[in-house]
């Protein structure tokens, strides 16, 4: 297939990218560059895709409508994996208008670009931050998501809202994924494990917030690539007749482990205890995530499965490698 991947030079992206690679596709690849984080590391994951002849690269921000018509009227897609977002729970605090330009127009820009090809299927990158305030555990598809704690998490469920409308109204095939916490190699500096085991090995305080008392469903990149895959191959359809070609689907671990168990797989895998520096809880978190796998399985015949020490490992010696830790 030729697939556009949008957020080609993120996290998920790249390792998204590879895989598709790998297996014979052919991929566009778009991403703004933007410096929420070091540019620097979102070049340094373009390198290895750029050496694939089945990849190409264009710096174009989903935010601007004219570049994403451009793009859409250039070529012809067989899907889209939209993983282009402004990310951060804490940032959208801050920074509210980065989230309404990226989250909302950009992928508004996503969408008319699919209803005018009338393609094929298009996943797109969804959150378990759209539980919001939810205690039921674990979090399943079909329970009320109408209480976000936070802007990110507000447009996230925006973003499903806007793609069953157009499922409805153009039958566009619609998937969204609500990613559980992805940790892994190439990750993302902002988040808690990456923050964590720099401060580590530089010798300083990590900040636990909520005292410790969180848990999390974390969730390996290679098994949130290999259900952005299964499900890119089989496109949502309507569940009922006269329902939209319509899917929601959590990618998780299955498997809440407690902050300060994390933490110490951390340690383990530096072979150095962290200094800890107890904090309350911060605006826009949320104590628990708690994925249910069972509608991901059924459909597909996959669920995330790798142990947290094993990803955690990985994941150092990447760190280690990549910065001369």
């Amino acid at each position: 297939m030729h697939i556009l991947l949008t957020g080609a030079a993120g996290f998920i992206g790249m390792h998204t990218a590879l895989r598709l690679l790998a297996r014979g596709d052919t991929v566009l690849g778009i991403d703004n560059l933007n410096d929420y984080y070091d540019v620097a590391l979102k070049r340094a994951r373009l390198a290895p895709l750029l050496a694939h002849a089945g990849f190409r690269f264009e710096q174009i921000d989903i935010a601007d409508r004219q570049a994403m018509a451009s793009l859409f009227a250039g070529q012809r897609f067989d899907a889209v994996v939209h993983l282009a977002a402004q990310a951060g729970v804490r940032y959208s605090i801050t920074h509210p208008n980065a989230y309404l330009d990226s989250n909302l127009s950009g992928f508004g820009h996503v969408l008319e670009g699919c209803r005018a090809q009338k393609l094929g299927h298009l996943v797109y990158a969804s959150s378990s931050s759209v539980y919001g305030g939810n205690t039921k555990m674990p979090f399943e598809e079909t329970d009320a998501v109408d209480h976000p704690v936070s802007l990110y998490a507000a447009t996230k469920k925006a973003n499903e809202l806007m793609a069953h409308t157009y499922s409805h109204l153009y039958g566009l095939p619609t998937t969204g994924l609500r990613f559980f916490t992805v940790y892994g190699p190439w990750g993302r500096p902002d988040m808690a494990y990456f923050s964590f085991t720099k401060a580590v090995l530089e010798g300083r305080p990590i900040q636990v917030f909520n005292h410790g008392q969180m848990k999390r469903d974390f969730t390996y990149i290679d098994d949130i690539v290999e259900g952005v895959l299964r499900v890119l191959d089989k496109p949502a359809t309507p569940e009922a007749a006269g329902a939209a070609p319509w899917r929601i689907f959590n990618i998780g671990n299955h498997d809440p482990v407690p902050l300060l168990d994390f933490i110490a797989c951390i340690e383990r895998a530096l072979g150095r205890e962290a200094v800890k520096q107890f904090l309350p809880m911060q605006d826009g978190d949320v104590p628990a995530t708690y994925a249910s796998t069972v509608a991901l399985r059924d459909w597909v015949g996959f669920a995330p499965s790798t142990p947290l020490a094993d990803g955690i490992q990985r994941f150092v010696a990447w760190y280690r490698d990549y910065h001369k830790a």
